[in-house]
């Protein structure tokens, strides 16, 4: 159903309910869009997230763990200044729109007290979040700064009065009015009835309005139907939903329309329910923000690489036209005689097909012989570009094999991941170092591969990038141990710490194998095993390649739930 302005409604009562009176104890800002408060209330720490992502705005509280950057931004240091310590006052909704303000009590350098608001848009591209006085209606400061030139309505900076962005001419839903009414006896269908419905009513999202219109069509009172509706928002059922299509969305109470084979899943919160759907999501968003030069590095040379495999290809098919310049080269040597000066072309007997004469072209700046030689010269600038090109084809090729690998690890990495690829970038001369007087800053240590445990309780080891898959196969793993990879896709190395493993283990390991890999939304994905022993790294080859012969062949389908049951 989206986060549109009923579901608001629902969040805000929520987070009242568990974080009014709670104090702020610490802030922290993970991402560049995104604050997390830790709050203490009623003997337990929340982490309430602001989100102000262009793509996945929100406000909940999340368990999903984060990592700070080293250096916390000019916003999370004023942030701390005036809000580290304050009181959360209240939790509102502005009307039935996508905007929440926290008010917070807190006292100012003098002692004295004062209120301070957090003002929350969720409004995709638009989404902000600004910290402003009560007293003076000033903004203190705001997560994305936005100047008179990107927006004459309003100016978002510190310093700038704060002025709400502009309010919808449409009816609180929430606010007694029969306006519904009188649009269900009007309508014809649950189409058109919804969109006269988003027409009329504040922060109706488009799954909403057509669930509210199906309600009261079917229903048989119309407004008891309508009141049935907003109780489900001030007394929420959380609920994921799986569509036949496997595509997945959440709504705050359980839908009435629904397509059959439509799968749900119950969540205790909503916030509970917003982690379940968004985690991965903004986790991949989060990724390609920080790895955004990393992206755009390896495209450009992928693009470059692959355009060179075409011409590659070009000239080894021209070779294939040699033999024809050694024919007309032998044949022009043979019937010298006839050629005449200052001839452009000639018509003469061909001795490899008696029944088809040739035509022969000319250059009339040459003589006859020096003709006949520039045939010979270029069939043996063909015969000899054979074996240049196909080499050169096959450095082509593996090259746009470890593009396609990293980009694959960059799809499957966690932010922090990205600094590693980076790191092997810039060892294999794609990203230039940037040069700094701080060691430290320079320095990136490698981290350890991430570990499961399989139901039998044996460690089993994942890779995520090249520098980590190397130092897996090659200096972690034991001999003995068992190695797998996805076969001939790119993807991560997978060590089970054990020489004679189950099958049950195997075949998890395997899971893992494919689930980290390209083929992760594929089926019968084939994942190889072998002892680690069996693993050769040739001599100059790039990170995480290596060689092996001897392996099993073993086929599974990627599962999310067993990799998450995995998790150590």
């Amino acid at each position: 159903m989206a986060f549109d302005g009923f579901f608001t409604h629902a969040i805000v009562r929520e987070l009242n309910d568990q974080l009014a009176t709670g104090r702020v104890a610490r802030i922290h800002q993970p991402y560049p869009a995104e604050m997390i408060l830790v709050i203490r209330a009623h003997r337990h720490n929340y982490n309430l997230l602001l989100s102000a992502n262009p793509t996945y705005p929100r406000i909940q509280i999340t368990d999903v763990p984060f990592k700070n950057p080293p250096t916390p931004t000019n916003f999370t240091m004023t942030m701390r200044k005036f809000l580290e310590g304050a009181i959360v006052k209240s939790i509102e909704q502005v009307d039935n729109d996508r905007i929440i303000k926290i008010t917070f009590t807190t006292r100012d350098e003098l002692g004295d007290d004062q209120e301070l608001t957090i003002v929350s848009e969720i409004m995709a591209r638009h989404s902000n979040i600004s910290l402003v006085s009560v007293k003076t209606g000033k903004i203190i400061d705001v997560i994305k700064h936005v100047g008179s030139d990107q927006n004459r309505y309003r100016t978002l900076l510190p310093g700038a009065t704060f002025i709400m962005a502009p309010k919808q001419d449409k009816l609180n839903p929430f606010i007694a009015n029969q306006e519904y009414a009188q649009l269900a006896r009007r309508a014809e269908d649950v189409s058109e009835f919804s969109k006269q419905l988003q027409q009329a009513y504040q922060g109706l999202g488009t799954q909403t309005s057509r669930e509210l219109a199906f309600e009261l069509l079917n229903g048989d009172n119309v407004p008891e139907a309508y009141q049935k509706f907003l109780f489900n928002f001030d007394h929420p059922t959380p609920t994921m939903i799986t569509l036949p299509n496997s595509k997945v969305d959440f709504a705050a109470y359980e839908p009435q329309n629904l397509v059959e084979g439509t799968k749900l899943q119950q969540f205790d919160t909503l916030s509970e329910l917003l982690d379940g759907y968004y985690a991965s999501k903004s986790q991949h968003d989060r990724t390609r923000q920080s790895a955004s030069e990393l992206i755009r590095v390896i495209n450009n040379e992928l693009k470059k690489n692959k355009n060179k495999v075409k011409k590659l290809n070009r000239t080894l098919k021209e070779t294939e036209k040699a033999d024809d310049f050694r024919i007309r080269g032998e044949i022009l040597t043979t019937y010298l005689h006839e050629v005449k000066p200052l001839m452009t072309e000639i018509e003469l007997p061909n001795f490899y097909d008696d029944n088809h004469p040739i035509q022969i072209e000319l250059s009339n700046q040459l003589s006859p012989s020096r003709n006949a030689q520039r045939y010979f010269t270029k069939y043996q600038k063909l015969k000899n570009a054979v074996g240049h090109v196909n080499e050169q084809l096959k450095i082509t090729n593996a090259e746009i094999n470890y593009l396609e690998n990293i980009q694959s690890q960059i799809e499957l990495a966690d932010p922090e991941d990205t600094k590693e690829i980076k790191l092997e970038l810039q060892q294999q001369g794609y990203l230039r170092i940037k040069k700094s007087n701080n060691r430290k800053k320079n320095r990136v240590t490698i981290s350890k591969p991430e570990e499961f445990v399989s139901t039998d309780g044996t460690s089993i080891l994942v890779g995520k990038n090249n520098l980590q898959n190397d130092r897996l196969s090659l200096k972690i793993a034991n001999k003995n141990d068992i190695w797998l990879h996805v076969k001939d896709i790119p993807g991560s190395h997978v060590v089970i710490r054990d020489s004679e493993p189950t099958e049950e283990t195997i075949n998890e390991a395997a899971q893992l194998a494919a689930y980290y890999s390209k083929g992760r939304d594929s089926a019968h994905v084939p994942v190889d095993y072998l002892p680690v022993r069996k693993l050769r790294k040739p001599n100059g080859s790039k990170p995480g390649f290596v060689i092996f012969e001897g392996q099993t062949t073993i086929y599974v389908t990627p599962d999310s739930k067993i990799v998450e049951k995995l998790k150590k």
